[in-house]
Order: C-alpha cells, then structure tokens, then sequence
C-alpha cells in the first residue's frame, strides 16, 4: 500500500509540474494519449504511440488521403518509361529541423533504412533495380517491372510509415534505432523536456511551409496553429478523465468507453470518434506447434468464438462497433463478406464436430491474457470460454501487455514457453491492403508472429503487387481473403470505434486513422 501511495504522490508531482509549465501558454495543447512514448524510433518499432510521435516530426515523401488516394506530400511523382521509373521531385523549402535542406541522398538512404526494417521491404526490393540521384532535389527509383506497390508502400499510414530523415542520422544508426530525433516536420521534439513514459514536449516547426491542399489524412497542408503541443502521462483512467474535468489537460485519445457518462453531458466538453473507420480487433494462431497446426481444429476454434460476444465485452455500447468477417476491415476497398458464417456467430456444435473430425486429442490451447491493456484484455476471456464450450483444454495465462508483446515472438513449443493464441488489435485505415496489413503475409517464418505457411497466399500478394488498376487489386484480394480465412491466418472478432474527449476550447480536429496535431486550433 505504501508502494502505491508513493507512486501516487510521485505521478501527481509529475503532472502537476506539468500542469504549471502548460498554463504558462494558452497556445499550449495538453494531450493524453493511449499510451506512454518509451522506444522512439518509428521505422524500427511497430508501436502505434511511435507511429504517432513519428508524424509529428517526421514527414513521407507521398501521403494518403480519405479516399485511399495517394497524394503529393514531401514530393511530387510522376511515372516514366512504362511504370518502371518512379521520378520524385521533393517541393522547395524542405528543411531539417537542424536548419538543413532535404536532399535526393536523404530520402533514397531513408528509403533504404526503411525497406531493410518494413515487412513490405523483401517484396518491393524485389521489383526494385536501382536509385538514382538527378539532382539535389529529383531522384528516381528504377523497377524490373511495373507495380503499384512503390506508391502504396511509401504512402501507408499502418506501423512503420516511411518517414524520411537525413541521411547521416540513419548512417550513424545502421541497423540500431536512431539516436538524435531530427526531421522535416510541421513539430519538432524538444529533448530536454522528454521524461520517457511520463512527458513528451513537441513545439511548432516554425521553418515549415505546409502544401496548399486541404486536410486529409496524412495529405495535403499539416498547418500548425498552435505552440507547442504536450503528451503526459497518467497513471489509471480515472485520473486522466478528472484531470480534463478540471482542465488540466485539454485531449484525452482514447477515452474509456465505461467512462463515457462522466463527460458526455459536459457543456465544456466534446466526445468524438475522429478516426470514422476505427479499428479492428483480431486473434491469432500458432501454426507451428498443436493443437494449431491442424487446419480443422483452427477452423474449429474459428467457429467457437463470435464476435458479437467480444465486442459486448470489449465496447458494450453498439453504438461504437459492429460485426466484420474480412481481414482488410469493412469499409475499405479491398472487403468481402466472405467467412461471414464462420467467423460472426458462434457455433459451438460445429466447432464440436470438426474437434472430433481431427481427432482433437486435448492437447492445452496456451492462450494469453494481457491484464493491463484495456484493449486486448477482454478478448481471451471471451475466447477461453467459447474454446472451453467447444471441447478445448485451455490454458489462459495471465500478464501484462509488454510481457505479450515478447511472449508472442517466441518460437519454443507453446508447452515450452511459447503460445497458441494471442489477441490484439490495429486501425482499419491500414488494414485494407495485403502488404501494409502485416497479418496477411504466409511466408512461415518469416511472416508476423504465428508463422503460417501459406505458399498460395504470397503467390497472390506478388500478383496484387503487379496489378496496376483498383479492378485488378480486388478481384485478387478477394482471392487471398478466401484463403486467409479458410486457412485460419487472422480471425477478425469485429470493428470499433473509440471516441476522443476533448475540450471545447480545441476547434478543427481533424478526422484521421491516426491522431494529428496540426490543423487543430484553441481558443481561449
């Protein structure tokens, strides 16, 4: 208990030391996000909260756009000789936030850097010839064959975007994480104000000049109208949804759903859902070890759990989520219906018969259970009791998320220290397409973690990836889509929406899968 207390008083000393520096500039923004910002290198980790802190900093040559359309961002494009020269013109008054300009070699060695780290960088370095610099400001990628996938790629907003960074920063880094946090955004880092976990200070790039587009996702103009902008840490939800209350922060990201009634009513405050899409939950298997390994006991587990039942217990109210049976998240472009049967409703008596078609021979479903993540807790609860109803032997172990997140590399047998399933979560906006949608990939080994190996499948990626027209890339996703669910690589467990809380002094947020600091506005 005194362990506890003390960890109180230090986190409130904490925020109040905060508090005090943020009321000192009413052009300040005080933001809660879903989590603390620990590892700071958004090309090596698949962390959102590092996605989200690259995008303040960092800039990408092409953005995308609400429509899934790639635009213009740091450069215009333009295609030459058939589709296999890509020539990129960076825009005039690129800068590092060291005073610098951006360079042709600063974008190509960023490149580089990114498709030696990206799961998408073993497919398009194989359509990849050559770079060549024209000039400072033009470079060109030369192709073997034509593919859709270099604009694509360099514009996807799921983990790992392709930010770019000068080219000595990543050639001191080499295959370590970068150490000095410089880029060509519309916000720059303020290092001496960085308290890992606990406070992250941005302030405005006042050498930037934003494209003259409108506001759409990650394209068009990142205009910033305020300051400064400051991330702080809270210890619990409580906390965080008193502290608005009481103005002492202004933006909550990702606000509790069972909270909802202490603000909803609040004349001072907003409840909004900014991301339209949302995100969607899922779980996966191991397919190297048993009981997983078998394709019907998969298909069995598959029919056991419904969806409408973890989406009760992970969001409550239906009116933040819905039912979903594809993998690229309904609402996209590349979505079916497909599996719709299998994956939505339960059905414990099929589950039962295609158990006993495999000769299911109790062997335990190691399945684990982050207790202090209030976004993938509540899934394997749900999914150990369907499993148990159908005939599994279950052994649900619990621990905390950063536990999880290295549990689930390990390749030892589930018995040894492995596992069979785990549960978790992504934004819909990235899901749609089968390379930036990282559960898709059935290269075995070296697909994410569960490994399946489905030859078929990265036939068909390699077939999206040469497609050149949206007809084309449907026809073959919703071919890949059928063997993703037939084969048990994702089970999708539904879409939701989590409304952002925020005070009514912040104006113009924009709507976005991720979330943005530019563009918004305070008043008073």
């Amino acid at each position: 208990m005194n362990m506890l207390r003390n960890k109180k008083i230090l986190w409130g000393a904490l925020f109040a030391s905060t508090t005090l520096m943020t009321a000192a500039s009413a052009q300040t923004v005080t933001a809660v996000m879903h989590s603390g910002l620990r590892m700071m290198d958004p090309i090596q980790s698949t962390a959102f909260i590092t996605r989200e802190h690259g995008y303040m900093i960092y800039d990408t040559l092409v953005g995308i756009d609400s429509n899934f359309k790639v635009q213009p961002q740091m450069a215009d494009w333009e295609v030459l000789d058939d589709g296999k020269v890509y020539r990129f013109t960076l825009r005039d008054g690129l800068k590092w936030h060291d005073g610098t300009p951006v360079t042709s070699e600063d974008c190509i060695a960023s490149i580089k850097r990114w498709l030696d780290n990206d799961n998408t960088g073993p497919v398009l370095e194989g359509f990849l010839a050559d770079y060549k610099v024209v000039d400072d400001k033009v470079f060109e990628l030369h192709l073997t064959e034509a593919t859709s996938l270099v604009l694509d790629s360099l514009a996807k907003i799921s983990s790992r975007p392709a930010f770019m960074m000068p080219k000595r920063i990543v050639e001191a880094a080499g295959k370590e994480a970068v150490s000095e946090m410089i880029g060509s955004g519309p916000f720059k880092f303020v290092q001496a104000e960085f308290r890992p976990g606990v406070r992250v200070v941005y302030e405005k790039n006042i050498d930037y000049i934003p494209r003259s587009e409108p506001t759409d996702w990650t394209s068009g103009a990142k205009q910033v109208n305020v300051d400064k902008v400051e991330w702080v840490g809270m210890p619990d939800a409580m906390t965080s949804a008193n502290a608005l209350l009481n103005e002492e922060v202004d933006f909550i990201e990702k606000f509790p759903f069972d909270l909802l009634p202490l603000v909803e009513n609040s004349a001072d405050l907003t409840t909004r859902v900014i991301d339209p899409l949302g995100n969607w939950s899922y779980f996966r298997f191991n397919h190297m070890y048993p009981p997983f390994d078998n394709k019907l006991i998969r298909q069995a587990a598959m029919y056991a759990v419904g969806q409408e039942d973890v989406l009760k217990a992970l969001v409550g109210n239906p009116e933040y989520y819905s039912t979903c049976a594809s993998p690229f998240g309904c609402g996209t472009p590349n979505a079916t219906d497909y599996g719709t049967d299998m994956i939505v409703p339960a059905n414990i008596e099929k589950a039962k018969e295609l158990l006993a078609e495999a000769n299911y021979d109790g062997t335990p479903v190691v399945l684990l259970h982050p207790t202090d993540h209030v976004t993938a807790a509540p899934q394997p609860v749900v999914i150990a009791s369907a499993l148990r109803a159908a005939g599994f032997t279950v052994d649900m172990q619990s621990m905390d998320w950063q536990s999880v997140v290295s549990r689930r590399s390990n390749t030892s047998q589930p018995s040894q220290g492995g596992w069979s399933i785990f549960a978790t979560y992504g934004i819909i906006a990235a899901a749609g397409d089968p390379f930036a949608n990282t559960t898709i990939a059935a290269n075995g080994k070296e697909a994410w973690f569960g490994w399946p190996d489905v030859p078929e499948i990265e036939t068909l990626r390699l077939e999206y990836a040469r497609a050149v027209d949206d007809e084309s890339k449907q026809a073959t996703a919703a071919k890949i889509q059928e063997l993703v669910i037939d084969e048990g690589v994702i089970v999708p467990l539904g879409q939701f929406r989590t409304p952002a809380a925020y005070s009514n002094k912040l104006q113009n947020i924009p709507e976005a899968p991720i979330t943005v600091f530019w563009g918004l506005e305070k008043k008073g």
